[in-house]
């Protein structure tokens, strides 16, 4: 394996979206990760998220499993969960249990609602907790409902790289005083972390709680998406005043009565001003009209197109592996760097008990793997 993270050995008890998707990003630079599976699947293949772990299929509540399970994190720098709280506890596999066994491990727990408070037991999904946090509140049109997006604030931004920097910072930490520690990683105090920027301009008072009125969410007409001719859309963040420039430039309007820039009462004339000549040309004639200025204007691409787009095409971030064409690793590093993890394969017994495993135990897990881990 290589990258930073090589030689750091990650135990993780499958789950949905939030918590694979930091250890996904623990095994594409380098962490050894196994993962710890149900007896039948949950996650329909491709699973991309699931990319570079040696899966083993076990029954937790089955106490020969659990115990050897547990051997497993006797040899684990970190182990990762996204089940609800207690349920780790009930199965004799909770941080008490674990640290008492391995005191260096970092025991990392992603949840929606964290560990406590009135609704740690809940139920939710990334749209519950991207609301209660004030994101969601703050997306959408003036005078329409709040718009999700997508589950990339919750599940992802604020779920699973909040885990992955909890885990690396505990790490950091235990380099200095040899203890392991437990991450409370809830996508609620995520979601909330990502809205800072916002509460800073609520704070200098040029941010309001009415959707669709203030520079970022769509109302200023220098930073939204407008339709092409050819239905498709351009992205325009011409925020200061000489991208702003730019962009009357290269709309033919430079030289136009429009109303000021900043001139909020004039934005919905620049709007339906912008749109109307926006519309006259495809998305492919805007691109080789704003491509090389500082407009900061380019197309929006579909998630099936965008590998092909000649930026992203240069830099390789998209990149063919199992399951599919693919997002590559990311951050890259200059003198240790991450290679795409190769498929899901089955553990082995001589795979884990290079982790440390008895025969005996190697051999309770791996007794009863399906035959169908690998990524096609």
């Amino acid at each position: 394996m290589t990258g930073p993270l090589a030689g750091l050995r990650v135990v993780e008890l499958a789950g949905l979206a939030p918590a694979p998707f930091a250890t996904m990003m623990l095994a594409d630079h380098g962490a050894d990760v196994v993962r710890i599976d149900r007896p039948v699947p949950t996650v329909a293949e491709p699973d991309l998220l699931g990319r570079g772990r040696t899966t083993v299929a076990a029954d937790l509540k089955d106490p020969v499993v659990r115990d050897a399970v547990a051997a497993l994190v006797d040899g684990a720098d970190v182990l990762v969960e996204g089940f609800r709280p207690g349920v780790m506890e009930r199965l004799g596999l909770g941080p008490d249990e674990c640290l008492a066994r391995n005191p260096r491990l970092v025991y990392g727990r992603m949840t929606g609602w964290g560990q406590d408070g009135p609704l740690a037991r809940a139920a939710g999904h990334d749209i519950n907790y991207v609301a209660l946090s004030g994101a969601l509140g703050a997306i959408g049109p003036a005078g329409g409902p709040p718009v999700p997006p997508l589950n990339l604030v919750g599940d992802f931004g604020g779920g699973g790289l909040l885990l992955a920097f909890g885990v690396l910072a505990a790490l950091v930490e235990r380099a200095t005083s040899g203890r392991g520690q437990v991450v409370d990683a809830a996508m609620v105090d995520g979601a909330a972390l990502l809205t800072t920027h916002l509460h800073s301009m609520r704070a200098q008072g040029v941010w309001n709680d009415e959707r669709g009125t203030n520079l970022l969410d769509g109302a200023a007409p220098f930073y939204r998406c407008y339709a092409t001719a050819d239905g498709g859309h351009m992205s325009v963040g011409s925020i200061e005043a000489p991208f702003y420039a730019a962009l009357l430039d290269g709309l033919g309007l430079a030289d136009a009565d429009l109303p000021d820039q900043l001139d909020r009462a004039g934005w919905p004339v620049l709007a339906q001003r912008f749109a109307e000549v926006f519309a006259g040309r495809t998305r492919t004639e805007w691109d080789a009209v704003f491509g090389a200025s500082d407009a900061c204007v380019h197309p929006v691409h579909a998630p099936s197109e965008v590998a092909d787009a000649p930026h992203v095409r240069a830099r390789q971030t998209f990149v063919d592996g199992p399951g599919g064409r693919q997002p590559a690793p990311a951050p890259r590093f200059d003198r240790t760097p991450s290679s795409l993890p190769g498929a899901r394969t089955a553990a082995t017994v001589d795979r884990l008990q290079a982790w440390g495993l008895s025969p005996a135990a190697a051999a309770v897990l791996t007794d009863h793997q399906r035959e169908d881990v690998s990524v096609p």
